[in-house]
């Protein structure tokens, strides 16, 4: 997994820094991420996740194996955002766009440079959202000082 770090604090905030996840499509890695974020760092920080452009649903296979591993149904909690959808991110991490990612004003950007799992098998699906919640982890420690 290749990480690049494009940007540094800037200063300290006093509240919870808004995380944006953004895919192109907000539909599957993104959604992922969010998920997680909420799940595992809430602490820390606020998920939220978007693209520039959207679906008219989440992935099936990241819904049911999301809903399988931590017990929990993304289709009721989220929905497919585009980038003027959500608050104004603190910190953007691009999940990997394979294509131009959007420029998106934060204080703080990482690109995950994650693979689109869609269409894949249900192991190289988990080998991501895997990945992503290792990264989720990461990020929150990251941001414990934020």
């Amino acid at each position: 997994m290749k990480m690049k770090e494009n940007a540094v604090f800037i200063k300290k905030i006093e509240r919870k820094p808004k995380v944006a996840f953004i895919c192109v499509h907000n539909s599957c890695r993104s959604q992922i991420a969010e998920c997680l974020g909420k799940l595992l760092a809430e602490d820390t920080f606020e998920s939220y996740s978007a693209g520039t452009e959207i679906k008219d649903k989440i992935n099936p296979d990241a819904v049911r194996l999301i809903k399988k591993d931590y017990g929990i149904d993304m289709e009721k909690l989220q929905y497919s955002k585009l980038l003027s959808q959500i608050p104004a991110p603190d910190v953007v991490i691009l999940m990997g766009c394979n294509v131009n990612c959007p420029l998106v004003p934060s204080l703080y950007t990482e690109n995950w440079g994650l693979e689109d799992p869609t269409g894949k098998t249900d192991q190289e699906f988990q080998s991501i959202i895997k990945t992503i919640e290792e990264n989720i982890l990461k990020l929150k420690e990251k941001l414990k000082n934020f």
